[in-house]
């Protein structure tokens, strides 16, 4: 088992991709408390480590196999400014910051696909040059859930970064050859949990993946499936996308259900087990602002498998 650091944890998506392909995590780092619950709540072993990035210390971690995360995406959203560097919300220093106290083999950290507009390319060639001079080499790549099994579109860049002598050893992941479950495929049985009788039909409406599922902004209202494009898309499977049930339908339901955090949690690629602290609206929030776990997963393992071929020896010291 090889082990890792991880930034802006957030609910475990990322984390729980990492642990799939061999990482066992030291640290996990995370400022919304109702994220740093749920963490707890799922793996009372993990330790997880309420607060602000920025005082974070990563030299009692130093030799860790992997820096990971997902720094906030904001700075780089077609939905917000596009501020990049002066948007304040910008965690990319801190995570340059924490490569050099950590010193990992690999780094692995992901974003919005807005990360990778012209505007940004000047920021993305320093990135690139600061990681260089702390030895690595960079890369990025963008990749769709759809291609590693998850039930939905949502395009996201992953950065890799390793060291110069493991880099001959990396390559992307391949996409899985299987189509993804459609919406009514992945979700039929839990519409019908509470008995209502047109799940089947429902199911057999909702037959294309789902579009991106959006985080939501503390800034505004409860929880929904997104901006007015994005509620059409929904309505076309069949989906009420203006907020989320609290449960299935009844046997009474009439007209368009709505999902629950669960179903979207599913959607995203969580496993059925995998329990979000909080009321609806946070907890959607944790869901729709996660890493699709087999996507973090994928790239992780070929991390791990470039590790491994390297020949590295586990080099943890602890202060």
């Amino acid at each position: 088992m090889k082990t890792c650091v991880e930034i802006c944890a957030g609910a475990g998506g990322q984390a729980l991709g990492l642990e799939s392909a061999g990482f066992e995590p030291l640290a996990l780092v995370e400022i919304d408390s109702h994220a740093c619950s749920t963490l707890r709540l799922n793996r009372p072993n993990w330790n997880v480590i309420e607060g602000d990035l920025a005082k974070f210390d990563g030299t009692p971690f130093r030799g860790a196999d992997l820096l990971a995360g997902g720094v906030p995406c904001p700075p780089f959203s077609k939905a917000g400014k596009q501020l990049g560097k002066s948007d304040e919300r910008d965690l990319f220093p801190e995570a340059i910051r924490l490569v050099s106290e950590i010193r990992p083999k690999a780094v692995m950290l992901e974003n919005v696909r807005g990360f990778l507009d012209n505007i940004f390319e000047e920021y993305r060639e320093d990135l690139k040059s600061q990681l260089r001079d702390l030895g690595y080499r960079t890369e990025w790549r963008l990749l769709n859930a759809s291609d590693y099994g998850v039930s939905q579109l949502r395009p996201r860049v992953a950065i890799v970064a390793l060291k110069d002598d493991l880099w001959e050893h990396f390559s992307w992941p391949t996409p899985v050859t299987k189509r993804p479950p459609t919406v009514g495929e992945l979700l039929e049985k839990e519409m019908a949990a509470f008995g209502w009788p047109h799940a089947k039909a429902w199911s057999k409406q909702a037959n294309q993946i789902a579009p991106t599922i959006v985080g939501g902004s503390k800034k505004h209202g409860g929880p929904d499936l997104g901006p007015t494009r994005a509620k059409r898309a929904w309505l076309e499977l069949n989906v009420d996308g203006k907020g989320l049930a609290n449960e299935p339908p009844h046997p009474d339901f009439e007209g368009t259900p709505k999902l629950t955090v669960p179903m979207v949690a599913q959607l995203q690629g969580f496993p059925k087990d995998w329990k979000f602290y909080g009321k609806k609206t946070p907890a959607y929030r944790q869901v729709g602002n996660a890493f699709p776990p087999p996507v973090a997963k994928a790239v992780a393992l070929q991390i791990n498998k470039a590790i491994s071929s390297a020949g590295y020896e586990k080099d943890l010291r602890i202060a």
